[in-house]
């Protein structure tokens, strides 16, 4: 129903743009999308992106029940799907064939039944469904409302998802026999558009811990009683804000491991007793956050990763002291996706690198809960036929901007890539969304694409950006927002300054948050731009605000502000691209999906409409069967297509024409 709310939407969208009869508009990918002031795209920019269209991906989501294969989701055809690999560099074979992507996917304990969610046509209206040995399906959600953060009991005979199903806004937490569908209850209510998660059922079963987020520096955890329903806050709230998150149970239940940034700028990783609620930092001497945690089901053996400075380093911890050592072997990299084998001899993950797409590795472990054996690869993700020693890896660089740190300039990181030859080289200055996100130096076949037809691509972390800790998160918060934007200027001016980048020839591109960055460097910087994309961004923020999805917007004000406030509404409004698109005079290409849930499909209509108004050359691409982003390889293909056609255009100096 909702994909065909999507197709009924784009006319909707097209009737109210203006100065339609002089636009040339058609309809693309079996009428889909459709494609405004947009020129067909020569059949050589087809030819050039096909390698790097065909790379792919393939990420760890569990074990088999056996520990002998690994299931992995990758891409064969047009969407995301599950497969299993039975030994290292084996074949992966497909198991589901859905019409859409899907995530998510955890193995039943006990059986090799299968949980993963799946949404429709990009709207994130998330359903659970559980895929058994022969393949067949049964959807355990309701189909209408937005389901996440699903937690298996460690017996494998219930489990905690959060739901919007009560009311459509709040995110509560529900219970439910693990195949039994009508037996679905809510077990914890969260306030009107507040949203809590399940964290981890206690050994016995008869409690679980419970997440409450309020804001990316200021979440909370719960002990909810699943016997008779009482719950109490262990940790975080007004006495003791910051982030708390809630990991997995202690051995004896009676303590929990955390990362929290209570005692730290960065986020630790901690155990919390939950009785007196003393806690116990365990990475006190790392100075970098800790991103993921894995804790087999005895807790007996432990794993985590830190981002230190973009990269991921590797640790193995031994539960029993809390005793950690790090993984010296491990390639440079970007590590996620943890999962101890069944037996506990082996340790899986996800690592990308600057120069290699995602993979799946397997890490062997010894006896002793610290000590490694030797690292796997089970996956060589396919790059069309591209040589990949000729793929670029970035140089960190940090820059000076407006304002100063202990009476000297405040330095913003970021990750330069530089193509071959002396320069001096186009610009494509590429903005992370979030607000709160990161770039860090992963495999980009887009950046490779770029790259090869020349252009330097630079990829800052403003002020905002996550990584850096909880001080740097909070630097563009409430009525700084634009300070972020002042970053982006402070790149344009350190980019004038390198010998080998021209500053005469930048482009700004970037999606959801990163798309209202690139239109507000727009509006303040388009005398030192030669092009801007956003990709479903937001225009307006008192707009946004206004028509996102109920279940998310209290969340989103927290971070940006109130808009129903008079000041920051003033604010918001001052600040919004869109109520200055006469400032935009660098020419615009704007792609969005008709189902986002997040940024709805308004926020690019408007700004659209508005900078067309001032007679300004703006391209636009709306697909009907998509929400925040691109997932159908079609969709991606074709705005990929368009990206680079545009960018020839405006700042390679091809104009379109190899």
């Amino acid at each position: 129903m909702r994909l065909t709310a999507g197709l009924l939407l784009l006319p909707t969208l097209v009737l109210a743009l203006p100065l339609e009869s002089q636009v040339d508009e058609r309809r693309v990918n079996n009428g889909n999308v459709l494609l405004s002031g947009v020129p067909d795209v020569p059949e050589w920019i087809r030819e050039f992106q096909r390698p790097y269209q065909q790379v792919r991906s393939a990420a760890v989501q569990d074990w088999s029940a056996d520990g002998g294969s690994l299931y992995v989701t990758t891409r064969f055809a047009d969407v995301t799907q599950l497969h299993r690999v039975d030994r290292p560099g084996g074949a992966r074979r497909q198991i589901t064939f859905m019409a859409e992507p899907l995530a998510g996917v955890q193995r039943r304990p006990g059986s090799d039944a299968l949980l993963f969610r799946m949404d429709e046509g990009g709207g994130e209206f998330y359903q659970y469904f559980l895929l058994g040995p022969d393949g067949s399906h049964q959807r355990l959600t309701d189909g209408v409302s937005r389901n996440s953060s699903a937690r298996w009991r460690e017996d494998g005979g219930a489990l905690a998802f959060t739901s919007t199903r009560r009311n459509g806004r709040s995110n509560d937490v529900w219970l439910m026999t693990a195949a039994d569908s009508t037996s679905a209850r809510l077990i914890f209510e969260a306030p009107d558009g507040a949203a809590y998660a399940p964290g981890d059922f206690s050994a016995d079963g008869t409690s679980l811990l419970v997440a409450q987020y309020v804001s990316v520096t200021d979440s909370r955890i719960h002990l909810l009683d699943l016997t008779t329903g009482e719950h109490r806050l262990v940790a975080g709230g007004t006495e003791q804000r910051g982030v708390w998150q809630p990991l997995r149970f202690s051995a004896d239940g009676r303590s929990a491991y955390i990362r929290t940034d209570a005692r730290s700028d960065f986020r630790q990783l901690g155990k919390l007793d939950l009785a007196s609620g003393t806690l116990d930092i365990i990475t006190a001497d790392i100075p970098w956050d800790v991103t993921a945690v894995a804790i087999n089901d005895d807790r007996t053996r432990a794993a985590f990763v830190t981002n230190e400075d973009g990269v991921s380093q590797v640790y193995l911890l031994d539960p029993s002291t809390d005793g950690y050592r790090l993984v010296e072997s491990m390639p440079m990299g970007i590590v996620f996706g943890l999962a101890f084998s069944p037996d506990d001899r082996s340790l899986a993950f996800t690592m990308n690198s600057p120069s290699t797409p995602s993979d799946a590795f397997v890490l062997a472990l010894e006896d002793d809960p610290l000590s490694a054996g030797p690292l796997t690869r089970w996956t060589f993700s396919e790059v069309g036929g591209l040589d990949t020693d000729r793929f670029v890896s970035p140089e960190l660089v940090h820059y000076p901007t407006f304002d100063s740190v202990a009476g000297a300039p405040r330095q913003i990181p970021a990750f330069v890539y530089r193509p071959d030859g002396p320069g001096p080289h186009p610009v494509i200055i590429s903005i992370h969304g979030g607000p709160e996100g990161q770039y860090r130096p992963f495999f980009s076949s887009t950046m490779q694409t770029w790259l090869a037809r020349g252009a330097a691509v630079i990829a800052p972390n403003v002020r905002g950006s996550s990584g850096y800790g909880k001080s740097y998160v909070m630097l563009d918060n409430g009525f700084k927002r634009e300070d972020s934007v002042r970053d982006i200027g402070a790149l344009l001016d350190w980019i004038a300054e390198q010998p080998g980048l021209d500053q005469d020839r930048v482009a700004v591109i970037g999606g959801s948050y990163g798309g209202y960055m690139v239109l507000a460097s727009a509006v303040h910087y388009s005398d030192r731009l030669d092009a801007a994309v956003d990709i479903v961004g937001i225009s307006n923020f008192v707009t946004f605000l206004e028509n996102t999805q109920d279940y998310r917007r209290d969340l989103r004000r927290v971070e940006y502000g109130d808009e129903r406030d008079p000041a920051m509404r003033a604010h918001l409004e001052q600040i919004s691209p869109s109520e200055h698109a006469a400032s935009i005079t660098v020419p615009l290409l704007v792609a969005q999906g008709a189902n986002d849930p997040r940024v709805p499909a308004s926020e690019s209509e408007q700004i659209v409409r508005e900078v067309r108004e001032t007679g300004r050359e703006v391209w636009y691409m709306l697909a009907a069967n998509e929400g925040h982003g691109f997932r159908k390889k079609e969709n991606r293909d074709l705005y990929l297509d368009l990206v680079l056609l545009f960018f020839e255009k405006h700042l390679l100096g091809g104009d379109g024409v190899s």
